[in-house]
């Protein structure tokens, strides 16, 4: 394509998706993975998530039998590693709406190839959350009462508390990010429903592609259903975990109290969700061989922003320590002073250690566009935003009144329901990669270079022969075998 001079580079910039593809090869390398059969190592990998899943029913049918005892709440830890949990995996899900939906109203192409199981990472991390306020709440079988609907007895949620905003606010999120996977995804149903080589695949697909044809009326209807959803999607990403964050900051406690948690807990989000983005990409492209779609390129974008948001999350917490010394409040001044060199200490140093210092790594081009670095340094992120969460909830040991502090150690149920989610994350993401096209076909065809209509004036005549046509005047762009 374009030389490596730079005047040419501004005049045609590096492609989206690398190798000498067609529209027909980039149906077949997709497709291959979902009509492939399992692989050994795709069936081990099930195997180990469905082990974790295991763990996940014994712990909370334990747990429901029990009663909250089985963990190691006290007073006055009244809340534990399941609200640390809750909000570690809402943060997950945060990238997969802001590629989706931000990126796409922002015109940025390269969103096209992660956007797909982005998505999906989202929907399947937001099942995971919501786990952890169903079962916290001690009796399960009354949850209802936390829902706005009066029943027989007269009762009324309580408007006012934060843990009620949260069942809007998620319940939004993961409604409205289900409807915007979905959508996206029906184009390309339509083509495993046309290369269908079974009778049950092809009915299932059919019914899940709602009848797509590929019409130019279908394709109008498609991209107005899209860009609405991205318009409802986009305000979600602030809004639900700045809700999230009111959990914490509507309270009277030192430490949680402050106006900085709602934009600190956002970019701590999406920090968290792309490095789990990453984490995922980075295996699952090199098992699929899916190299030529999700490029270096993709995972240098996303190296940039989890540069950028780790530097907002460092500055929160050095203007978290600012205030606690400027507002001349005794109460928050030991909370900081008691984080950095209290009992949590090691947490907290862990903490600031993986979001603050490992991704200053990303500063270097050769490290950003190393899969091995990427994929080890998106781990330590993760690990380090758990336990940025733990650290805020564990605020609660040391309270107002020292006769009343105490130490809180998790027990092996806490541990086993956390290991438990990400038994059900990845069962979920392991039958996606299965029997979804994890990436998006549709959209993957509009971001090459034969779908510009003045393709073929750029000289690039000899490139891919005769399938220079716009992607928007072919029924290849999904609906049909290539």
């Amino acid at each position: 394509m374009a030389t490596h001079d730079s005047q040419s580079e501004t005049i045609f910039p590096p492609p989206l998706v690398s190798g000498n593809h067609t529209f027909h090869s980039v149906t077949e390398a997709v497709c291959s993975v979902v009509e492939a059969p399992p692989s050994k190592g795709w069936i081990a990998s099930f195997l180990v998530a469905l082990m974790g899943l295991g763990i996940l029913g014994i712990s909370v049918g334990w747990l429901i039998w029990e009663g909250t005892g089985v963990w190691g709440l006290n007073q006055p830890v009244s809340w534990g590693l399941a609200i640390v949990n809750f909000v570690f995996w809402v943060g997950i899900g945060h990238a997969g709406t802001l590629i989706s939906a931000i990126l796409f109203l922002f015109r940025q192409k390269w969103r096209t190839s992660i956007n797909r199981f982005a998505e999906a990472m989202t929907i399947f991390a937001v099942m995971c959350a919501l786990v952890f306020p169903t079962i916290h709440v001690g009796r399960v079988w009354l949850l209802y009462w936390a829902l706005p609907i009066p029943n027989q007895m007269g009762m009324w949620p309580n408007f006012k508390s934060p843990l009620l905003w949260d069942v809007f606010a998620v319940s939004t999120y993961f409604t409205v990010s289900l409807l915007f996977w979905f959508t996206g995804l029906i184009p390309d149903l339509a083509t495993l429903r046309d290369r269908a080589k079974s009778k049950v695949a092809y009915w299932a697909y059919g019914i899940a592609s709602l009848g797509w044809r590929g019409a130019n009326r279908h394709w109008q209807n498609y991209e107005k259903a899209y860009l609405i959803l991205a318009g409802l999607s986009a305000p979600l990403v602030l809004s639900v975990h700045t809700i999230v964050s009111f959990d914490f900051a509507v309270s009277v406690i030192p430490g949680w109290h402050t106006t900085i948690f709602p934009p600190y807990f956002v970019a701590g989000a999406i920090f968290s969700g792309f490095a789990m983005v990453i984490t995922l990409a980075v295996p699952a492209r090199k098992i699929f061989k899916l190299e030529d779609f999700i490029t270096v390129r993709h995972i240098e974008n996303m190296n940039k922003i989890i540069l950028t948001t780790g530097m907002m999350v460092g500055y929160a917490y050095a203007m978290e320590f600012f205030i606690a010394w400027y507002s001349a409040s005794e109460y928050e001044s030991y909370t900081f002073v008691n984080r950095a060199f209290g009992p949590y200490a090691w947490a907290y140093w862990i903490m600031v250690s993986c979001n603050v210092i490992t991704p200053q790594l990303f500063w270097s081009k050769k490290i950003r566009t190393n899969m091995t670095w990427s994929f080890i340094l998106s781990i330590f992120v993760n690990i380090g935003m758990w336990f940025e969460r733990f650290v805020i909830t564990m605020s609660l040991h040391r309270d107002f009144l020292p006769s009343a502090w105490d130490y809180y150690t998790p027990t092996m149920w806490d541990f086993g329901c956390f290991i438990g989610t990400f038994g059900l994350f990845f069962t979920l993401f392991l039958l996606f990669l299965k029997f979804l096209p994890s990436i998006a076909i549709a959209e993957v065809k509009g971001v090459m270079p034969q779908a510009d209509p003045h393709w073929e004036g750029y000289g690039h005549h000899g490139d891919h022969g005769h399938e220079a046509q716009p992607a928007h005047a072919t029924a290849d762009k999904g609906g049909h075998h290539g």
